[in-house]
Order: structure tokens, then sequence, then C-alpha cells
């Protein structure tokens, strides 16, 4: 945005909001390859640990989002919902949603898959990738898009758009992994 090329120290002040999994993210691949080149440590084989360990925290994370009623969901009359004060309806609970599918799920899967099968590095990787898009473009039907953002096109919040993207990477992966490492 024109704002942030004009005032460029603002992209660092997480502290007034605004950092999202997304950018997290590419911080996190980033730092991932240059730690493993400068320890000598296999990329995939890291990345397979931090994608063990990272739905523990995502799962947090979005039990906070909850009990600091953020991202809230669309109403609803689903049995499973919440009424927030000063709202006389229902919303869905798309933080626990997500705690559930994008955290919870996968970190109890992607751990017994990691110690039950012997798996060539980078599978886990790109199974989280996929379960995080994926799971994020379905479960963001459920939630409130963005206010200062709103829908593009009409159809998908910013993080559904932002999601695509790391579907087809964790797809690319699972390719690289899967086919090329024979």
């Amino acid at each position: 945005s024109e704002f942030y090329f004009q005032n460029p120290l603002e992209i660092i002040k997480i502290w007034e909001g605004g950092m999202s999994f997304h950018g997290a993210l590419i911080g996190i691949i980033l730092s991932t390859i240059i730690f493993s080149k400068k320890k000598n440590i296999s990329v995939f084989q890291l990345s397979d640990l931090l994608s063990i360990t990272a739905p523990f925290g995502i799962c947090l994370g979005r039990i906070s989002n909850f009990l600091n009623k953020e991202l809230i969901g669309k109403p609803t009359e689903f049995f499973l919902s919440v009424r927030y004060p000063n709202e006389d309806f229902y919303r869905h609970i798309s933080q626990i949603y997500e705690a559930a599918f994008e955290g919870l799920i996968p970190a109890i899967l992607f751990l017994i898959i990691y110690y039950k099968f012997k798996l060539k590095n980078g599978f886990i990787t790109s199974l989280f990738l996929i379960n995080y898009g994926l799971s994020r473009i379905i479960i963001e039907n459920f939630r409130e898009p963005d206010i200062q953002i709103g829908l593009k096109f009409d159809l998908l919040s910013q993080g559904q758009i932002l999601s695509i993207p790391i579907v087809i990477l964790g797809l690319y992966l699972l390719y690289i992994c899967q086919l090329k490492q024979r």
C-alpha cells in the first residue's frame, strides 16, 4: 500500500496489530532456510519438526482470539455458537473451529505420523501447509471478514486469498519430497 511506502517503519510496529499468520510464515520459512544452511541441517528435516510443533501454537493463538472476542464468527443458529455481550444473536465459534482444525487435530496427527511411520523429509511440512491452507480457506466462510479489508471480488477474504499459495506450496513440496527423493 502507498501508506507503507511513505512510512516504512510502520511495518515493524507489530504491537499496533496487523501481524498475521501469513507474514509470520514467510519469516519462518526464510529463517529456517538461513538457519539450516548455517548449521548444515536438512531444511526439510528442520521444517518437519517446526510443522509438528507449530499447530500447538496456532491452537493457543486461536483460543486467545476467542477469549479476546477477536476474529469473530458470522451470525448463526448453529447449536455450537456464542452470544457476545451487547448482541442479540449467536455467532459461529470460528476461532475454536480454527483451533481444532489448524491446531489441535493436526498437532496430534503429525506427532503420530512422525513417530509411527518412516517418512521422507518434508512430508510433514507439506501436510502442514496443505492442511493449514485448506482449513483456513474453509473456516473463513464462517468468520466475519476484516472490517478494514472486506471481501475481495465480493467472494474471498484476504486470509483465503493468501492461503491459496500456501496450499500450492504444500502440494509442490509434497511432489518434491515424494517423487523426486526416490
